[in-house]
C-alpha cells in the first residue's frame, strides 16, 4: 500500500532510502531465486526500487552514470564471454541454417513490434526495443541509448524473460521426466584467477572510458563485445566474471532502470499488460513452430530445438539447457547469433518501423 506524501522521507534524506532499497533488493534476489525464476539479480533489484519509488519516493536517489556505465560493460563482457570458439564453429559450420531461423525470429518478433506501435500501445519505438528477442538487459541498456523509454522496455522485456522461462523450465522438465536432478545452488564467492579478475575489470575501465569519451551510442554494450571477443577467440584474454560481480552489476542496472518508474508509468505498464503478454504469448508460440520446422528438417531433438528458437533470455535459456541433456553449443549459437544480430540491426530497425508506423523517429539523438 503506497504511503501518503506526509509520510514520505524528505527528498535531502537518502541514505535510509539507500539502505532501505539494498535490503529489499536482497530480500526479493533471494525469494526469487528460491522459486527458481532466472535473471533474479537483475529483476529484484529493479522491482525494489520501483516499489520504493512508489511507497516512499525515490527523492534525489539516483545512480551515477560513470559506475552505472562501467557495470553495463561488464554486461557486455559477459556477452562477449558467451561467445567461444565452440559457438563460433557452430554457427560457421551450420550459417544458412542458423541465419534462416534467425531471421525468421526477427522477422515475427519486428512484425508484433509494427504491430504493438501502430496501434500505439506503448510510445515511439518502446515496443520495437521491449519486443526483440535478445539479451533483456543489453536491450534495456541499449534502448536508452537510441531514446526509448528504458522503463517500458523492461516491463516487456523482463516479463517475456519470466513467461520464456517458465516455459522453457516446464518443457524440459517434462522431457526429461524421471530426472531428479535439482540445479546447482548459486556460488557467489567462488576462487577466482585475481589475474584474470584484474584484466577484466581494467578492460571493463577501458571499455566504460571510451564509452563516455566518445559518447558512442550503446557502446556499454558494443565496445567490450568488439574488443574483447576477438581477444578471447584468439586465446589471448581469459574472462574473469565472478557471481558477485555480475550481481553488483545487475544491481547497478536494476536500480538505474528501477528507479526512474513513476505512478503515471506503472499506470501506463498496466493499461498495455494485456496487449503485451498477448504479443509475448503469440511470439512465444510462432517459435514453437518453428521449432517443430527446425527439428523435422534437420534431425535435431525436440528439446536442443525448442531451447534454441525460445525468443530470450539467453542467459535463463542456458541456465536451463545447461542443466538439461541437450546439445548446448547449438542453442547458445543460435540464441548468440541472434543477440549478435538484433544488437547491431536494432537501431536500423527502430528507425525504419517507426517510419511504417507513422510515429517520430525516437532512436535519432
Amino acid at each position: 500500500m503506497l504511503l501518503k506524501d506526509e509520510f514520505r522521507l524528505p527528498d535531502n534524506v537518502l541514505l535510509p532510502r539507500w539502505a532501505l532499497l539494498l535490503t529489499l533488493s536482497t530480500l526479493f534476489c533471494v525469494g526469487l531465486e528460491l522459486a527458481g525464476l532466472p535473471a533474479s539479480l537483475l529483476i529484484g533489484p529493479m522491482v525494489a526500487a520501483i516499489l520504493l519509488v512508489l511507497g516512499i519516493g525515490r527523492g534525489n536517489m539516483k545512480v551515477p552514470r560513470a559506475p552505472l556505465v562501467f557495470c553495463q560493460t561488464i554486461v557486455g563482457l559477459l556477452m562477449a564471454h558467451a561467445i567461444s570458439p565452440d559457438i563460433l564453429r557452430t554457427m560457421i559450420s551450420s550459417a544458412p541454417l542458423f541465419l534462416g531461423m534467425i531471421l525468421a525470429v526477427i522477422i515475427a518478433a519486428a512484425l508484433l513490434a509494427w504491430t504493438l506501435t501502430r496501434w500505439q500501445v506503448l510510445p515511439g519505438t518502446t515496443a520495437v526495443w521491449g519486443s526483440s528477442p535478445g539479451a533483456a538487459s543489453a536491450m534495456v541498456i541499449m534502448s536508452e541509448a537510441y531514446g526509448a523509454d528504458a522503463r517500458l522496455v523492461a516491463f516487456m522485456q523482463y516479463l517475456r524473460v519470466v513467461f520464456v522461462a517458465i516455459a522453457a523450465s516446464v518443457v524440459a522438465r517434462l522431457w526429461s521426466a524421471g530426472n531428479s536432478d535439482a540445479m546447482p545452488a548459486i556460488d557467489f564467492f567462488p576462487s577466482v584467477n585475481w589475474l584474470n579478475l584484474c584484466v577484466t575489470l581494467a578492460l571493463a575501465c577501458l571499455c566504460a572510458w571510451i564509452a563516455l569519451r566518445f559518447r558512442i551510442s550503446g557502446g556499454a554494450i558494443l565496445v567490450p563485445l568488439v574488443l574483447a571477443t576477438p581477444l578471447q577467440a584468439l586465446g589471448y584474454l581469459n574472462l574473469e566474471l565472478p557471481i558477485w560481480l555480475l550481481a553488483i552489476s545487475y544491481a547497478m542496472v536494476g536500480w538505474s532502470t528501477g528507479l526512474r518508474f513513476s505512478r503515471v508509468i506503472i499506470r501506463h505498464a498496466a493499461h498495455a499488460l494485456p496487449q503485451v503478454a498477448g504479443s509475448i504469448l503469440l511470439l512465444m508460440s510462432l517459435c514453437s513452430l518453428m521449432a517443430a520446422a527446425l527439428h523435422y528438417l534437420t534431425g535435431v531433438d525436440p528439446l536442443t530445438a525448442y531451447l534454441a528458437t525460445s525468443p530470450g533470455g539467453a542467459d535463463s535459456v542456458a541456465i536451463i539447457a545447461a542443466s538439461s541433456n541437450v546439445d548446448l553449443p547449438f542453442v547458445m549459437a543460435m540464441q548468440t547469433g541472434r543477440f549478435l544480430i538484433i544488437l547491431f540491426t536494432g537501431p536500423l530497425l527502430a528507425r525504419t518501423i517507426a517510419k511504417y508506423a507513422g510515429v517520430p523517429d525516437v532512436t535519432k539523438q
